[in-house]
């Protein structure tokens, strides 16, 4: 592509391309995607985008059209990849000059040379590094500014690369720019201090954006770039620099106050002094060991004492908090049982810890997380009142922890209590018994306090479970305090019914059950939204519990499950929906059948439900598992439900519909239940199938439920489906097979063996390409044991079955072999005879036994020559399925049914499955369930 020729024309169309015209936009975006890959295409775009007089919008998109190519396109394997010479000239280009003035491009820009970096620094590009340690010099502050933000962005994707090699690389680096990179640091750091405190503001601001980028360099050379830095004096001297300056930021941040305009960068930097401390303890716990008294003495000291009052926000608290967790947490600080068998560093760091947490220490910690920390704020409480949904959504969970607040709290608490039990125990208790009886309900104070003391109550349950008699406290105290309905009260009344919850599965005596039953429908009445929702969160942990007895529940199933469904249609948030949705169906779930009698109001609102929800795929994935909980409930009965039941499994199980990405999951589930609890076909469940093509093409990680579903069809009406499928079923396994896993291979084969044992007569021809090649792959000798034994159980239920289908198969394939019938039959038995070892299931076993068998009247002498093999397997499949009657002390097949046998299932199994039923029918008539091998 000629340079000057070609830019008018790139840029003529890139210019298009960052239309809002849709008319010029695709055509635009057309042209560009067939430019990826001609020679010299990344040599004009890196002409757009350097030319400052161009347009912003369309330097950008050259700018990510370059970054997208080095993705595809830079490494010397990839399809299309840039010639070397390009890639040398691209090189050049994007360092020689650090000047744009837009400050997105110029990000973009830095991490592209990054990425590039990635892949051929230092051997491809061995003048990058002192090309930017040269830049970062200069004393023109635009220049000085891009070339440190590259420096950065170069640094960060170097230290990610993980190879061995790449590391040593990345350490030799380190070691040879660690000093440079100090002094950088320190002078802008310096210069910044100086400024900030002469009052020049606009000076101070770049100093401090030029202070922020080399700490950012620092950080990922001091956590990856050496293997034991604590040997390493520099990095040890940073790191204790870091406390230092980390000191005389937070007293910035107290001279120039919150309104200060710099005062978002200044927080900035003062959250990165506490990432560097975090990622190295993290990545170098025994280097971090000399640091672990500072570290703890700083956090503890702004975080838990007058020394941060007014100059602390809540992201450094949050960094704080997870500071001290992570050195309370830390395996490697904690001795093993057994003293002498730890490392002379652990034992270091343990006695550091157990030094500074003294009692004292530990105690004010406690009380100050709970009293303080916990302490519902202002906005909470406002957020309560006007958002009562966005209120009750559950932070804690994953890594919450790591930025949120209250989480971090919460977690921080627990770490500690577990750690230092013996010491905290006492004190929580002696908070707890301050709170005895009743609160004033106009003492907002004293109310918001005992709220902190019952969370904490909460969580250290597990800690408690020896020091509180919670069955006493619950009898005696917070079932009373549920009852108070004064509105003032509505937080120990949230609080406690949470309580509960959190020592449901620790310790609660099963007896209470009922009166906790009860507390909890007085609850779901509440006027209150976010007690009721907290009362459907206890209910479900209360239902979901092992201890858990359906015989109790079932006198407050009706008003709870009516409560719940109230409840569900007064929550207007698609979160909460959901939520409450998941307490239905944990309900549905545990009495199961029992549930039959209440559904009607869920019946007829779930459709509005679902229709309301289309642009909230994740509410009806919910909905989903509802559904799927509601049928195995109603059983047979579910058919009520078809005329929605249909349709949402129809969208779900679509493929060339866009929610199914969300769906296909639980829609295939919803699926598969329906037809296991379904009494009979209908033609709109035998027209959903047309789904199924589609699926099996997809070769998903869902194959095993679609041969689930197909089984269940086969099951259901195997006449009716197999007359309308199995042409186009038997074209879909076949593509399935040629590439599919060996387990794969067998979930599909199982399939065609159930069809065929269903339907003995009109399988085998229905199904006859796969027959084929099971009957080739026997011949040839199937290398996989657990294939050769599903081949054999296949091609021996044909034989029984269908013997005069069994003589035209054997004709076609003698005819594919050039063999005589004879001597291709020869062949089968001589194989099957070999292979009997591999089938371990005593079904096939008898069933191979049977089939070989049923050769024995034939008069040819191929036959007759194997005799003796026949008479072996059957005498080894006779020891195999033989058991002694322990009345009569006579042996019988274990594998046969009589036509009068019944199932039996006691009170505490649930009723089988009309599927089960079906089942159980179809292995009576088997040929295998009929005839005894004795």
């Amino acid at each position: 592509m000629d340079l000057n020729s070609a830019s008018t024309v790139v840029l003529h169309v890139l210019t298009q391309a960052a239309s809002q015209d849709s008319a010029l936009l695709k055509p635009a975006e057309e042209q560009l995607k067939q430019w990826e890959i001609q020679p010299g295409f990344y040599s004009v775009l890196l002409n757009i985008f350097t030319n400052h007089t161009l347009d912003v919008n369309v330097r950008w998109l050259a700018v990510l059209y370059f970054k997208n190519g080095i993705e595809r396109y830079w490494r010397r394997m990839a399809p299309h990849a840039l010639s070397e010479e390009e890639k040398s000239t691209l090189r050049a280009g994007l360092i020689t000059n650090f000047n744009e003035p837009v400050n997105q491009i110029a990000t973009q820009v830095a991490v592209l040379i990054g990425k590039v970096a990635r892949l051929d620094c230092p051997k491809q590009w061995p003048e990058l590094i002192p090309t930017l340690l040269e830049s970062v010099k200069v004393q023109d502050d635009l220049l000085q500014h891009r070339a440190l933000l590259t420096f950065y962005h170069v640094t960060k994707t170097l230290s990610s690369k993980r190879l061995a090699s790449d590391r040593k690389l990345f350490h030799d680096l380190a070691s040879g720019i660690y000093n440079f990179a100090c002094s950088l640091w320190n002078h802008h750091t310096d210069t910044f201090l100086q400024q900030i405190y002469i009052g020049n503001e606009s000076t101070a601001i770049n100093s401090l954006e030029r202070t922020l980028l080399s700490l950012k360099v620092l950080r990922k050379l001091t956590v990856h770039g050496f293997v034991e830095p604590h040997q390493n004096m520099e990095v040890m001297e940073f790191l204790r620099a870091v406390f230092e300056q980390l000191k005389q930021f937070m007293e910035c941040c107290r001279r120039i106050g919150p309104g200060n305009t710099c005062r978002e960068r200044l927080e900035k930097v003062i959250i990165l002094f506490t990432k560097v401390l975090l990622d190295f303890l993290g990545q170098h716990p025994f280097s971090f060991i000399p640091l672990i008294q500072r570290s703890l003495e700083v956090a503890v000291s702004y975080v838990f004492t007058e020394t941060g009052e007014g100059i602390i926000f809540e992201r450094f608290i949050v960094q704080c908090m997870n500071l001290i967790k992570m050195i309370v947490k830390n395996d490697a600080y904690k001795p093993s049982k057994n003293i002498e068998d730890s490392r002379p560093e652990t034992l270091e760091a343990h006695k550091i810890k157990t030094a500074f947490f003294t009692c004292t220490t530990l105690m004010e910690i406690c009380k100050r997380l709970v009293t303080h920390y916990f302490v519902l704020t202002e906005e909470e409480l406002t957020m309560w009142e006007e958002d009562p949904e966005g209120f009750t959504v559950e932070e804690a969970g994953g890594d919450s922890w790591k930025y949120s607040l209250r989480p971090c709290t919460e977690v921080l608490f627990m770490d500690i209590f577990h750690e230092y039990s013996q010491t905290l125990i006492p004190v929580l208790l002696e908070m707890v018994h301050s709170m005895q009886g009743p609160t004033n309900v106009e003492d907002t104070n004293a109310l918001l306090i005992k709220d902190t003391v019952y969370n904490a109550v909460g969580l250290a349950a597990y800690e408690l479970f020896d020091n509180v008699d919670f069955d006493e406290w619950f009898k005696k105290q917070l079932l009373a305090e549920l009852q108070i309905s004064h509105n003032g009260y509505k937080a120990i009344r949230r609080r406690v019914i949470w309580l509960i919850g959190q020592w449901i599965s620790v310790k609660f005596k099963s007896d209470l059950r009922p009166l906790l039953y009860e507390a909890i429908l007085n609850l779901l009445q509440d006027h209150d939204l976010v007690v009721r929702i907290e009362s459907a969160t206890t209910l479900k942990l209360t239902v979901d519990d092992f201890e858990f007895r359906t015989e109790q529940f079932l006198p407050y199933l009706e008003s709870t499950f009516s409560l719940l469904f109230q409840l569900l249609q007064n929550v207007a948030e698609c979160d909460t929906k959901m939520h409450i949705l998941h307490v239905l169906s944990c309900v549905i779930e545990r009495v199961n059948m029992q549930i039959r009698p209440y559904v009607g109001c869920l019946v007829q609102y779930l459709p509005l439900l679902w229709k309301q929800s289309e642009e909230h795929n994740m509410l009806r994935c919910a909905i989903l598992t509802t559904l799927i909980h509601l049928v195995q409930g109603l059983g047979e009965d579910s058919k009520n439900l078809y005329p929605f039941l249909l349709p949402v499994i129809q969208l779900s199980t679509d493929v060339s519909q866009p929610p199914h990405v969300y769906l296909l999951e639980d829609g295939l589930e919803l699926w598969l239940v329906a037809l296991e609890n379904s009494p009979s076909i209908t033609p709109e469940l035998l027209r959903i199938f047309q789904n199924m093509s589609a699926l099996l093409e997809l070769s998903s990680e869902n194959l095993k439920t679609c041969f689930q579903i197909i089984n269940a069809y086969i099951y259901l009406a195997a006449y009716e489906f197999l007359q309308t499928y199995a042409v186009g079923l038997c074209l879909s396994f076949c593509e399935v097979l040629k590439d599919i896993t060996t387990e794969g291979q067998v979930q599909v084969l199982k399939v065609v063996e159930n069809i065929l044992k269903v339907n003995p007569a009109e399988g085998p021809p229905m199904f006859q390409p796969i027959l084929v090649s099971v009957f080739r792959g026997i011949i040839d000798g199937e290398r996989y044991p657990v294939v050769m034994s599903t081949y054999l159980g296949i091609i021996g239920r044909v034989l029984l079955q269908n013997t005069s289908f069994f003589s035209s198969l054997l004709s076609q394939m003698s005819q594919e072999f050039q063999q005589e019938p004879d001597h291709l039959l020869g062949n089968l038995i001589e194989m099957w005879v070999d292979c009997m070892d591999n089938i371990t299931q005593p079904e096939r076993r008898k069933l191979s036994a049977l089939a070989l068998l049923s050769l024995l009247p034939s008069t040819t002498s191929v036959v007759q020559d194997k005799f003796c093999g026949i008479i072996n397997i059957c005498v080894e499949g006779l020891h195999d399925i033989m058991t002694e009657d322990s009345e009569t002390g006579t042996y019988k097949d274990c594998m046969l049914m009589t036509p009068f046998e019944e199932p039996n299932w006691t009170e505490d199994e649930e009723p089988p499955k009309e599927q089960d039923k079906r089942k159980k029918l179809v292995k009576k008539k088997v040929i295998g369930g009929q005839i005894s091998l004795h």
